[in-house]
């Protein structure tokens, strides 16, 4: 075939993952803020784990479950009807003491148990904060300080902060059953979006180096008497380079407790060096949050939020080789009559554009409505696994991964143009010696394709040729195939 116009990939066993040890632990999304909108119903909640967690949904396996340090009662400035989360400690009127309310976070806590039982022996739980409970604070409101730039928590509550989220996850792990993994005590810490009376959430502006490292050695400290054995994680921030920075000021004490390093992707600034830092420290690396309302491909209608999330999968994946790719809320909007405590709902967006989320939440009909976005979401997070191992391919349409134990490799790969093109695979040490499929996801939710099974690639032992569809996300699955080391 003359192939000066095919598009080359190279897909090799000298660019697997070492990340973890080699072992992708997986793909998820934050519980906030919108099982704290949808938990109230059973039904919701249930189609929910249905639809984002089970095989037969997008099987997430990890859940990021904030524990909201609630805000004083007597504010009412956060406008969104699903960013107001509660806390766990509440004031006695009749003796002044802040005491535990174990059914303040009922909704979220309902959502997490129906996610988690449906994702099964892979659910991985993480517990992070937004910020600490209000009257541990500078400012006496959770969404930050008076000033954006400052601190908010208190340096004399670093303590007590820190046995709070061990408390928390304690009754989690101990009371529910719900094992809890991992805890991140900060979220975008090096930022200025948290300020006092905020409209958005709660947040809390942390200084990088010492007060950071402070609040990741009294979080082990707390977690350790708890006799919770979890991962300590550091520091969610907000970019690459932010993420770069603050691990660079961490003190020596809190590099030695650190298990992990998450990292947001809103900038991608410095994204190369973080990817280029884990591989020569060996740490491991989650990209932990991140989506947008942006669009891509060659006027692709509904499938150009789809083809934006693929693109940020893949460019987020073979430039930091982490070991989990988490997105923010995977509900980003919600359709109601009346709202919430006096504030409306955006009600359902135009998906031919841009969005956040994947999914909309109808609280009318107590339904969940999809996106061509989500089923773009399914085409990376439905077949490659827990366990395998991600191969980078360095090429912006490809990412790959190989499932040791299946003896299967996935390769899935974007089309983001109007017009049909041949994609060359090219294997390097990949043999494989069985059968392969393709399912694909294009054009509209109602006329095109949503993880359809179409026409197998012929292989041969260098690999394979295949049409791509525009505006198009196809996930290859090669059987018995052999990796040379």
């Amino acid at each position: 075939m003359d192939t000066k116009n095919d598009h080359v990939i190279t897909i090799s066993t000298s660019d697997m993952s070492k990340t973890n040890g080699g072992k992708f632990q997986g793909f998820g999304t934050s519980l906030c803020w919108w099982a704290h909108r949808i938990g109230y119903s059973n039904s919701l909640a249930k189609e929910a784990a249905r639809l984002f967690y089970s095989p037969e949904g997008l099987g997430f396996n990890i859940m990021r479950y904030n524990i909201g340090g609630g805000d004083d009662p007597t504010h009412n400035h956060i406008e969104r009807t699903d960013s107001d989360i509660p806390g766990w400690l509440k004031k006695n009127k009749a003796n002044g003491k802040y005491e535990y309310d174990y059914n303040a976070d009922k909704n979220q806590i309902n959502v997490l148990k129906a996610c988690y039982k449906a994702a099964g022996k892979d659910a991985y739980v993480e517990v992070f904060s937004n910020s600490p409970p209000y009257f541990m604070t500078e400012s006496g409101c959770s969404s930050g300080a008076a000033r954006a730039s400052e601190n908010n928590l208190k340096p004399k509550y670093y303590g007590n902060f820190a046995k709070y989220l061990a408390t928390v996850s304690s009754y989690i792990s101990k009371n529910l059953n719900i094992k809890v993994s991992s805890v991140s005590p900060m979220n975008e810490p090096d930022t200025e979006y948290w300020q006092a009376y905020s409209p958005k959430q709660e947040g809390c502006h942390v200084n990088p180096g010492k007060d950071q490292s402070e609040i990741l050695v009294e979080t082990a400290a707390a977690f350790s008497a708890a006799r919770l054995p979890v991962e300590i994680v550091g520091s969610d921030e907000t970019s690459t380079d932010k993420a770069l920075s603050s691990y660079n000021a961490y003190t020596s004490e809190a590099r030695s407790i650190l298990d992990r390093i998450s990292t947001h992707t809103y900038g991608t600034e410095k994204i190369e060096e973080l990817g280029k830092l884990r591989k020569k420290k060996g740490f491991n690396l989650w990209m932990s949050e991140v989506d947008s309302g942006d669009i891509s491909g060659d006027s692709a209608g509904e499938m150009g939020a789809a083809l934006w999330i693929s693109e940020k999968i893949i460019s987020d994946i073979n430039a930091l080789s982490p070991s989990a790719w988490v997105m923010w809320q995977v509900i980003g909007q919600y359709i109601s009559t009346e709202g919430r405590n006096g504030n409306k709902d955006a009600g359902m967006p135009d998906t031919c554009g841009g969005f956040w989320g994947a999914a909309v939440a109808d609280l009318v009909m107590e339904s969940v409505i999809l996106t061509q976005k989500y089923y773009a979401i399914g085409q990376f997070s439905r077949y490659i696994r827990p366990g395998s191992t991600i191969v980078t391919t360095g090429d912006p349409t490809t990412i790959a991964a190989y499932d040791t134990a299946g003896k299967k490799l996935i390769i899935v790969s974007v089309n983001s143009k109007k017009a049909d093109k041949t994609f060359r695979f090219d294997l390097k040490g990949f043999t494989p010696k069985g059968s392969a499929k393709a399912i694909r996801t294009s054009g509209s939710l109602s006329e095109g394709e949503s993880w359809k099974l179409v026409d197998a690639p012929v292989l041969s032992p260098e690999g394979f040729d295949y049409v791509m569809k525009g505006n198009s996300v196809t996930t290859f699955i090669l059987e018995d195939v052999t990796a040379k080391k």
